[in-house]
């Protein structure tokens, strides 16, 4: 990823295993993305308040594509 582009999420999962689904999803269309995280995926199995959650983040310049992909899967 060009570190020069700003990062925005595009979608919110519930647990690590969505979240890897959503970015092979989004990387099969040629779409490189992060996943962030505020806690390790093995301390927090489930969502909780949003601990566990797995924010997708997409280059600024890819987000339209990427949201317009993942449609309907979350209200990103």
């Amino acid at each position: 990823m060009n570190s020069s582009q700003k990062l925005v999420e595009v979608y919110r999962a519930t647990g690590e295993i969505e979240a890897q689904v959503i970015k092979g999803l989004l990387e099969s269309y040629g779409i490189p993305c992060l996943l962030q995280s505020h806690a390790a995926s093995s301390v927090h199995v489930f969502t909780v308040d949003g601990m566990g959650e797995v924010r997708v983040m997409v280059l600024e310049s890819m987000a339209e594509e990427a949201k317009r992909l993942t449609k309907g899967k979350d209200d990103a």
